[in-house]
């Protein structure tokens, strides 16, 4: 399509120019270079307050706008003047008092909580406010009525709410600015994320790009407007760029090809370590692949019940003492094996049937209160809520909303999630209870997730991006049964997981102008990461690397292709792939260390270099696997598919036993033999490789 006349370019920021960091940058250089007879005026607008956007310019993340509506639009500024629009702000006065519009709020006898005053402005009274009601907000806006003000109330994401003047939003702040600058609205462009961005849609004649991470009550309220709409693997300002092609603003030449450069230093990276170089794997290499992959298969049909998936074979494991309980369902193991399998969905009656009678059973046996069952006994059908010593299982439900997702995502199974969809509220209920500071980040008891021997706990960081990855499958689920607004609320609140995921777990001496600064964060002053750290709590933090959590954080989309080559370039420094892939932590945990646990010895499981302290994971260096190859990496992982194939070879009694875990220093097997979740994952990257057809 080619530009018609576009003079003026709107853009939200969160989610839309920011949100994907590489994308960002692509976007702040390419605006950069277009010719000024064709480069319309830029206007960022956003819910930020006007000093965090203008940081953004200084440092040099954004680029030079001409205008800025801040403050859900409670603000215009002019950037060539370094001045606000007084006009604007002079609209905004007519029936606003700030002071009279507080007080009459905490009149309302409400759970009321202040945000920070680097949330406020003049013209915007933030306050958060959990689970209202719509009773409760009209409520509101009714008593602001009674005393004369002229207010808008929002409330959004179940928790936050705005006192505005009536005339504040971003629409009506976009068309004052327009009509100021006598700019006809069909010569406008937008570009949004949210339903807060809806107005902008709305203005006749418009064009606009909607990202591929839109929500829901955008897409359907744009699903019949001629604009762009990106795929939903086109993200953030990558989507912008796209669009901007789209409209003509941009020409194919302007636009770098993604992640070269990087892909080369990466690949310098490895080279540069004394690796042999990497080329093709031979045909002995690929068959040696391929035959691990029918393997794996059937290591995985050892491991059907009729109550669904157990977690190892029941027949080739001698069981006993603590260890009866694996003779059961459980919910964490049964949901990883649910998403590893599901290239085989539409392939193997029994494996689609397993899958199926895994959910039911633990859907069966959830608490009055939405608690998933850690496990459910084949023999007796007897749900356990905890493990051996009552350690809790936070992950269990976690991992569950995550696989069902993925399940009707594939099937597109719509009566099988109406079915269970109120089921699942009540666990995503659950999980939201343990957010009890209300930070976005869940509080785990130590052991309390599925490294169940070890001292990890409050805010941790495999189980916080599994939180986020949860509530984007939930929100996912509610927009297939067209509960768009649930659906939104959801979404945003996930987006706020990971805001606070990435300005807590890596640190950096470059103060976010939104941070409060608690005493680990004073603490992370001490220098930069190259990695998500493995948890933090309100007095210390671990600075050790939880491979499995870093991993996720960018295959689930947490973290971007910047942050994750850092992280690659710590993990294969410290050879974390060796003897096999891949070492579930660095460095390990040693007798005498502060993180010691006498716990650690129970059954010698914790000894460094075993299980959950440093023990080798094939679980995990599946994962290893599709990291490097959404990294670009993709010869590297085919390297290391296949010494991930030699790892699952092994066994203490048979070949091919894709064992639980391996000793970290020898690569010896050490734990159960047919491993679900070891032979599932090696089946899914096997595919997501395209080893195998299908």
């Amino acid at each position: 399509m080619t530009q018609h006349n576009i003079r003026f370019f709107c853009t939200d920021l969160d989610g839309t120019l920011l949100g994907h960091e590489k994308a960002t940058q692509q976007f702040k250089s390419i605006w950069e270079k277009i010719a000024p007879h064709s480069k319309p005026m830029l206007c960022y607008t956003s819910g930020r307050l006007l000093d965090d956007i203008l940081n953004l310019v200084k440092t040099g993340t954004l680029p030079e706008p001409e205008y800025i509506i801040s403050g859900v639009g409670t603000s215009i500024y002019d950037f060539r003047s370094q001045s606000l629009v007084k006009s604007f702000t002079e609209l905004l006065d007519e029936g606003w008092d700030i002071e009279k519009a507080e007080n009459v709020l905490v009149s309302q006898s409400l759970p009321l909580e202040k945000q920070p005053a680097y949330y406020q402005n003049e013209y915007k009274s933030s306050w958060f406010l959990n689970e209202a009601t719509p009773e409760q907000i009209e409520g509101i806006q009714n008593a602001m009525e009674e005393a004369g003000l002229e207010v808008k109330v929002v409330y959004s994401s179940s928790r936050h709410l705005d006192i505005l003047p009536k005339s504040a939003n971003k629409g009506n702040s976009l068309h004052w600015l327009l009509r100021h600058l006598k700019v006809p609205t069909n010569e406008l462009l937008v570009a949004g994320d949210s339903g807060n961005d809806s107005a902008m849609f709305s203005m006749k004649g418009v064009r606009g790009i909607v990202v591929g991470n839109a929500q829901p009550e955008l897409l359907e309220l744009t699903q019949n407007m001629p604009i762009y709409r990106a795929p939903h693997n086109e993200i953030c300002a990558q989507a912008v760029i796209n669009g901007l092609r789209y409209y003509g603003i941009i020409v194919e030449t302007d636009i770098e090809p993604e992640d070269e450069v990087d892909t080369k230093a990466l690949l310098e990276v490895i080279r540069a370590s004394g690796e042999k170089p990497i080329g093709s794997l031979t045909k002995e290499q690929s068959g040696h692949i391929r035959q691990g992959y029918h393997k794996a298969i059937e290591a995985l049909k050892k491991n059907i019940s009729p109550l669904g998936f157990t977690a190892c074979s029941k027949d080739d494991n001698e069981v006993t003492g603590t260890d009866e309980n694996y003779q059961s369902v459980w919910a964490r193991d049964g949901a990883v094996t649910i998403i590893g399998s599901l290239p085989l969905t539409n392939q193997d009656d029994a494996i689609h049937a397993c899958q199926v009678q895994t959910m039911e059973t633990l859907l069966k046996h959830v608490s009055p209160n939405g608690q998933i069952p850690a496990n459910v006994r084949i023999e007796t059908e007897t749900p356990d809520y905890s493990g051996v010593g009552g350690i809790a299982s936070i992950d269990s439900g976690i991992w569950l909303i995550i696989a069902f997702h993925a399940y009707v995502a594939q099937t597109r199974n719509i009566d099988f999630l109406r079915k269970h969809i109120h089921t699942l509220q009540h666990i995503m209920t659950w999980l939201s209870a343990h957010d009890s500071n209300n930070d976005a980040l869940l509080e785990i008891p130590e052991a309390g997730d599925w490294t169940d021997l070890f001292g990890r706990s409050y805010n941790v960081l495999y189980d916080e991006v599994l939180w986020y990855k949860c509530n984007t499958s939930f929100s996912r689920m509610l927009e297939m049964l067209g509960e768009t607004q649930r659906a939104s609320d959801y979404l945003r609140w996930a987006r706020v997981i990971k805001r606070e995921i990435l300005a807590n777990f890596w640190p950096t001496t470059k103060q976010h102008v939104y941070q409060s600064v608690s005493f680990a964060e004073q603490q992370f002053s001490i220098g930069d990461a190259r990695y998500l750290l493995a948890q933090i709590t309100p007095f210390d933090f671990s600075w050790r690397c939880d491979t499995f959590g870093n991993l996720l954080a960018f295959l689930y989309d947490v973290t971007d292709t910047n942050h994750a080559s850092q992280t690659f370039k710590f993990l294969w420094g410290v050879g974390i792939n060796q003897p096999y892939p891949v070492a579930n932590i660095y460095p390990i945990v040693t007798m005498g260390d502060k993180d010691w646990r006498p716990y650690y010895a129970v059954n010698l499981l914790n000894l460094p270099n075993h299980y959950h302290n440093g023990g080798v994971w094939p679980l995990i260096g599946g994962h290893w696997v599709r990291f490097l190859n959404k990294l670009g990496l993709r010869d590297l992982a085919l390297k290391e598919l296949y010494s991930l194939s030699e790892l699952n070879k092994l066994g203490t009694a048979h070949e091919w036993e894709f064992n639980e875990w391996a000793h970290g220093q020898t690569g010896r097997p050490m734990g159960k033999a047919f491993q679900a979740w070891s032979a599932s994952e090696y089946i899914r990257a096997c595919h997501e490789l395209h080893i195998v057809a299908g």
